[in-house]
């Protein structure tokens, strides 16, 4: 599986603005009925997502940057990113875990805002 290609493309689609074209990009790396969540929303499928990434981009907008590469095994990628808001500044940086199906796009991505709190 190509996790580099696959986390690239998500990343893609946040950056799009528009909902067609943003479309287009989930279809190459999230399933179809794939399921999306994260502290503040859980989505079901790849359009639903697409809405998603849409209303994110227009109540804050700001921008979703991909921080690292994706680092994979088996089935299953991990790769950290951050929001930047209009102003530049980091409003939020977390880490996604996603579950790849047979195909190679993602078939779960569950979201983490922030660090873990350290053991202590």
């Amino acid at each position: 599986m190509n996790w580099q290609q696959t986390v690239s493309d998500y990343g893609a689609a946040w950056q799009e603005a528009d909902r067609s074209k943003r479309l287009e990009i989930l279809v190459r790396c999230f399933a179809e009925d794939g399921t999306y969540v994260d502290p503040m929303a859980q989505v079901q499928g790849r359009s639903k997502l697409c809405d998603h990434i849409g209303e994110v981009k227009q109540n804050t907008g700001g921008r979703l940057e991909l921080t690292s590469k994706a680092s994979g095994h088996n089935d299953v990628a991990h790769f950290t990113w951050r929001l930047v808001g209009p102003d530049g500044n980091v409003v939020v940086a977390g880490h996604d875990f996603a579950h790849l199906d047979s195909d190679g796009k993602i078939a779960l991505l569950a979201g983490f805002f922030g660090d873990p709190e350290p053991l202590s």
